[in-house]
Protein backbone atom coordinates (compact mmCIF):
# COMPACT_ATOMS: atom_id res chain seq x y z
CA UNK A 1 0.00 0.00 0.00
CA UNK A 2 2.84 2.43 0.82
CA UNK A 3 4.44 1.73 -2.55
CA UNK A 4 1.22 2.60 -4.38
CA UNK A 5 0.93 5.87 -2.43
CA UNK A 6 4.54 6.84 -3.16
CA UNK A 7 4.20 6.03 -6.85
CA UNK A 8 0.91 7.95 -7.05
CA UNK A 9 2.47 10.99 -5.39
CA UNK A 10 5.36 10.75 -7.86
CA UNK A 11 3.00 10.64 -10.81
CA UNK A 12 1.15 13.70 -9.45
CA UNK A 13 4.42 15.62 -9.12
CA UNK A 14 5.31 14.71 -12.70
CA UNK A 15 1.90 15.90 -13.90
CA UNK A 16 2.36 19.20 -12.03
CA UNK A 17 5.78 19.59 -13.65
CA UNK A 18 4.24 19.07 -17.09
CA UNK A 19 1.56 21.64 -16.31
CA UNK A 20 4.30 24.06 -15.25
CA UNK A 21 5.99 23.59 -18.62
CA UNK A 22 2.76 24.56 -20.35
CA UNK A 23 1.49 27.33 -18.08
CA UNK A 24 4.54 29.30 -16.95
CA UNK A 25 5.64 32.34 -18.96
CA UNK A 26 9.39 32.06 -19.64
CA UNK A 27 12.17 29.52 -19.91
CA UNK A 28 13.47 30.18 -16.40
CA UNK A 29 10.15 29.53 -14.67
CA UNK A 30 9.50 26.51 -16.86
CA UNK A 31 12.85 24.96 -16.04
CA UNK A 32 12.31 25.53 -12.34
CA UNK A 33 8.90 23.86 -12.42
CA UNK A 34 10.13 20.98 -14.52
CA UNK A 35 13.24 20.37 -12.47
CA UNK A 36 11.73 20.54 -9.01
CA UNK A 37 8.50 18.70 -9.74
CA UNK A 38 9.91 16.02 -11.99
CA UNK A 39 12.92 15.40 -9.73
CA UNK A 40 10.67 14.97 -6.70
CA UNK A 41 8.21 12.92 -8.74
CA UNK A 42 10.80 10.53 -10.12
CA UNK A 43 12.50 10.17 -6.73
CA UNK A 44 9.12 9.36 -5.19
CA UNK A 45 8.41 6.77 -7.87
CA UNK A 46 11.84 5.22 -7.33
CA UNK A 47 11.24 5.19 -3.59
CA UNK A 48 7.93 3.41 -4.24
CA UNK A 49 9.80 0.83 -6.33
CA UNK A 50 12.23 0.36 -3.45
CA UNK A 51 9.38 -0.15 -0.97
CA UNK A 52 7.61 -2.56 -3.32
CA UNK A 53 10.59 -4.73 -4.28
CA UNK A 54 12.75 -4.36 -1.17
CA UNK A 55 16.53 -4.29 -1.27
CA UNK A 56 16.62 -6.89 -4.03
CA UNK A 57 17.71 -6.23 -7.60
CA UNK A 58 15.19 -3.61 -8.68
CA UNK A 59 15.02 -1.99 -5.25
CA UNK A 60 18.78 -1.60 -5.05
CA UNK A 61 18.89 -0.03 -8.51
CA UNK A 62 16.16 2.40 -7.47
CA UNK A 63 18.10 3.27 -4.32
CA UNK A 64 21.22 3.99 -6.36
CA UNK A 65 19.28 6.00 -8.96
CA UNK A 66 17.70 8.41 -6.45
CA UNK A 67 20.83 10.42 -5.54
CA UNK A 68 22.13 10.25 -9.11
CA UNK A 69 18.87 11.67 -10.44
CA UNK A 70 18.67 14.29 -7.69
CA UNK A 71 22.14 15.72 -8.27
CA UNK A 72 22.32 15.45 -12.05
CA UNK A 73 18.90 17.01 -12.64
CA UNK A 74 19.63 20.04 -10.48
CA UNK A 75 23.07 20.62 -11.98
CA UNK A 76 21.73 20.20 -15.51
CA UNK A 77 18.89 22.65 -14.88
CA UNK A 78 21.32 25.21 -13.49
CA UNK A 79 23.55 24.84 -16.55
CA UNK A 80 20.55 25.19 -18.88
CA UNK A 81 19.35 28.34 -17.12
CA UNK A 82 22.80 29.95 -17.26
CA UNK A 83 23.14 29.00 -20.91
CA UNK A 84 19.72 30.43 -21.73
CA UNK A 85 20.62 33.65 -19.92
CA UNK A 86 23.93 34.04 -21.70
CA UNK A 87 22.27 33.19 -25.02
CA UNK A 88 19.87 36.09 -24.45
CA UNK A 89 16.57 34.51 -23.44
CA UNK A 90 14.50 37.34 -21.95
CA UNK A 91 12.83 37.28 -18.58
CA UNK A 92 9.09 37.67 -18.49
CA UNK A 93 7.90 41.22 -17.87
CA UNK A 94 6.39 40.11 -14.56
CA UNK A 95 9.76 38.93 -13.20
CA UNK A 96 10.87 41.10 -10.30
CA UNK A 97 14.54 40.18 -9.83
CA UNK A 98 17.44 39.27 -12.10
CA UNK A 99 20.20 37.68 -10.01
CA UNK A 100 22.46 37.01 -13.00
CA UNK A 101 22.62 40.66 -14.08
CA UNK A 102 24.96 41.57 -11.20
CA UNK A 103 27.05 38.47 -11.83
CA UNK A 104 27.61 39.17 -15.54
CA UNK A 105 28.89 42.73 -15.08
Amino acid sequence: MAAIILISVGVLFNIFGCLGLIRLPDVYNRLQAATKCVTLGCCSILLGVLVHFGIGGAGFRALVAIPILFFTATVAAHALVRGAYHFGAKLDKRSVKDDYREEVK
